[in-house]
């Protein structure tokens, strides 16, 4: 995590978590690093990774279970999928539809584009 960015600490927590939920590091129903574990790694206050994490409890993708720890969701990485699909959408796909129209770029030169871009 790089904690330079503009982004606050709290945010870069929880997208963490949910990386390494997607990546298959904490899988479902498995133990999570305690608030404690994350704030002397990280260098951080406790209160900001308890934020972090409490982001991820509101929203179903993490629950505790009370004197053992926190506990990543059953379902947690469709749940997660779905979100970043649609922040995908919203971060990239309308930003490059509007300047591939500032530039002229049709819909089919952006398919071109995109196809290219797979090309391994």
């Amino acid at each position: 995590m790089n904690f330079n960015e503009e982004r606050p600490i709290f945010i870069q927590i929880a997208e963490g978590i949910e990386d390494a939920i997607l990546s298959g590091a904490f899988k479902e129903e498995s133990q999570i690093p305690s608030i404690t574990e994350f704030s002397v790694n990280y260098r951080i206050n406790p209160a900001t990774a308890l934020k972090g994490i409490n982001i991820l409890v509101d929203e179903g993708i993490i629950y505790k279970k009370r004197g053992v720890g926190m506990f990543v969701a059953d379902g947690a990485v469709k749940k997660l999928k779905g979100k970043r699909r649609e922040q995908f959408f919203d971060n990239y796909i309308k930003n490059l539809i509007e300047e591939a129209a500032r530039l002229g770029i049709s819909k089919d030169e952006i398919i071109t584009l995109l196809e290219r871009g797979y090309v391994k």
